[in-house]
C-alpha cells in the first residue's frame, strides 16, 4: 500500500477515535470513553495512604453503614479491622443500621457484628447520641457515611450528635469526606426555621445545601457551637460540578429507599410528599419518583403538572401498588418524576408544585399529616417552617414562596462560602 494512503487512513482512524471520545449530546453528557484528568480519592483512601497517623496506636470507634466502602467496594469496617496498625474497638450505626438492614424509622438495638465480633451501638434506638458508656473503649471517633445532599436525610444529624458526644468526652472526631451526589454548586429551598428543628432538620440550612459531609461538619462545628476537636480528611480530585455518576465511584444504597442516583435527584422535592397522605413511592422500585394515591386521576395530575412547563422535568401518568408504607396493597395513581435535564431541574420547587397541585385538585381528600401538640405537622418539619403549609392552603403561587425564602437562602450562601473545601 502506498505511503500516502496509509497516512490518510491513519489520520481518519485518529480523528474517528477522538470524535467518539468527545461526542456530546448538547446536555453536557459525554459518549464513548473518556480519560479522567485526575483520579478521585475519597476520605478513607486518603486516610490510609497519607493520614494514617491520625488513628495509629489509638482505639478507634467507627460510625458507618453499607456506604462506607472504598472504590473496590471493600467495607471500611473490614479495612480497619484487618489493618495491623489500627485497633478498631467499636461500631456505631445510624438509621437503618451498620449493615443497612432496617427500614426507615425502625428501632435498631445493640448487637455484636458477626463478621468482626465488635460491639455495634445503635444511634437510632434508645439514644441518638453516643453515651459515655458507649465511648469507654474509644480514643478517636471516625465518621464515614455517604450523604445525599438533602437537609432532612438523618445521617448528618447522627454525625452532629456524635460530634457533641466527642466534645463532651474529650475525644477527637474525624470525618472521612465523600462526594455530594447532587454536586456542590446548587443550593435551593427555604432555610430551616429553628422553631421547627427535629431529627429531619436540626440546623438552619436549606433543603438542598450543596455541601459535602466534611463541609457540613465544619459548618455545624463552628456556626452552631459544637466545638469538637474536628478533623476532616478531604477528598483528592473531587469537583463541585460532579454528580455522583460523574465520579466513577460505585453507588451503594445509602438507605433501603434510596436505590439509585436518580432517586437522589428527585429526593429533595419528592420526599416532601412524606408529610401528606399521598404515597411517596415507598414500597415500590421507584421511591420518591413515583407519587400517588387511590383518589388521584393519573392523567389529570400529569397534565396539570406538565402544563406548568417546569424546567428539566417531565411527569408521566403512573399507577402502582405499594408493598408497604402508605396505601400498601392498594392500587394508587399519580405520576412518575422523570428528570430530563439535571442542570435545569429544581427538585424543591418541583416538589412544592406537586404538593400544591394535588392539594388544589383534591381538596376534600388530600391531607397534610396531623399536627403535634405544638401545632407542627411532619410536613412543616420536612420543609423547615410553618408558613409554606399555610401558603399552600391559602392558595399562594410557588413563585411567591420562593421570593419569601430567597433572603434567608442568600444569607446562608454567604456563610456557606467560609466552609467550602473544594
Amino acid at each position: 500500500m502506498k505511503k500516502w494512503l496509509v497516512t490518510i487512513l491513519t489520520a481518519i482512524l485518529v480523528l474517528s477515535s477522538l470524535t467518539g471520545v468527545l461526542a456530546d449530546d448538547g446536555k453536557g453528557k459525554r459518549y464513548g470513553k473518556s480519560k479522567k484528568s485526575k483520579k478521585l480519592e475519597i476520605g478513607i483512601e486518603v486516610l490510609l495512604e497519607d493520614d494514617k497517623d491520625l488513628i495509629e496506636g489509638k482505639r478507634v470507634g467507627l460510625i458507618t453503614n453499607p456506604t462506607g466502602v472504598d472504590p473496590d467496594l471493600t467495607s471500611v469496617v473490614d479495612l480497619l479491622h484487618s489493618d495491623p496498625d489500627v485497633e478498631l474497638t467499636a461500631l456505631y450505626g445510624p438509621e437503618h443500621g451498620v449493615r443497612g438492614s432496617a427500614q426507615a424509622g425502625e428501632y435498631v438495638e445493640f448487637y455484636t457484628d458477626e463478621k468482626t465480633g465488635l460491639p455495634v451501638y445503635s444511634l437510632y434506638g434508645k439514644t441518638r447520641k453516643p453515651t459515655p458508656a458507649m465511648l469507654e473503649n474509644v480514643d478517636v471517633l471516625l465518621f464515614d457515611i455517604q450523604d445525599v445532599g438533602t437537609r432532612f436525610y438523618t445521617y448528618i444529624y447522627t454525625m452532629a450528635y456524635a460530634m457533641e458526644a466527642a466534645k463532651e468526652n474529650d475525644i477527637p472526631f474525624i470525618v472521612l469526606d465523600r462526594p455530594n451526589p447532587l454536586g456542590g454548586l446548587k443550593v435551593e429551598g427555604p432555610v430551616l426555621d429553628p422553631k421547627y428543628a427535629s431529627f429531619v432538620g436540626n440546623y438552619p440550612i436549606p433543603l438542598r445545601h450543596g455541601m459535602t459531609v466534611g463541609e457540613l461538619a465544619k459548618l455545624f462545628n463552628e456556626e452552631y457551637g459544637i466545638g469538637a476537636d474536628l478533623t476532616v480528611v478531604e477528598m483528592n480530585g473531587w469537583k463541585r460540578s460532579a454528580y455522583f455518576d460523574d465520579t466513577g465511584l460505585p453507588f451503594v444504597l445509602p438507605s433501603p429507599n434510596m436505590p439509585t442516583v436518580e432517586t437522589t435527584l428527585a429526593y429533595p422535592g419528592g420526599a416532601l410528599i412524606e408529610g401528606t397522605n399521598v404515597s411517596e413511592g415507598r414500597g415500590t422500585t421507584k421511591p420518591f419518583e413515583l407519587i400517588g394515591a387511590p383518589f388521584i386521576n393519573a392523567e389529570v395530575l400529569a397534565h396539570e403538572l406538565n402544563s406548568l412547563k417546569l424546567k428539566g422535568v417531565t411527569f408521566r401518568p403512573a399507577s402502582f401498588n405499594p408493598s408497604f408504607s402508605k396505601h400498601a396493597g392498594v392500587l394508587s395513581h399519580g405520576i412518575q418524576i422523570h428528570v430530563t435535564d439535571r442542570e435545569e431541574f429544581k427538585p424543591v420547587e418541583t416538589g412544592l408544585h406537586i404538593v400544591k397541585t394535588i392539594h388544589d385538585l383534591y381538596p376534600g381528600k388530600f391531607q397534610f399529616r396531623a399536627e403535634n401538640s405544638a401545632g407542627i405537622s411532619f410536613f412543616d418539619q420536612l420543609v423547615g417552617n410553618g408558613w409554606i403549609r399555610d401558603g399552600i392552603e391559602e392558595g399562594w403561587p410557588v413563585q411567591d414562596m420562593k421570593k419569601q425564602w430567597q433572603e434567608g437562602l442568600e444569607q446562608f450562601i454567604e456563610v456557606r462560602e467560609q466552609y467550602l473545601l473544594y
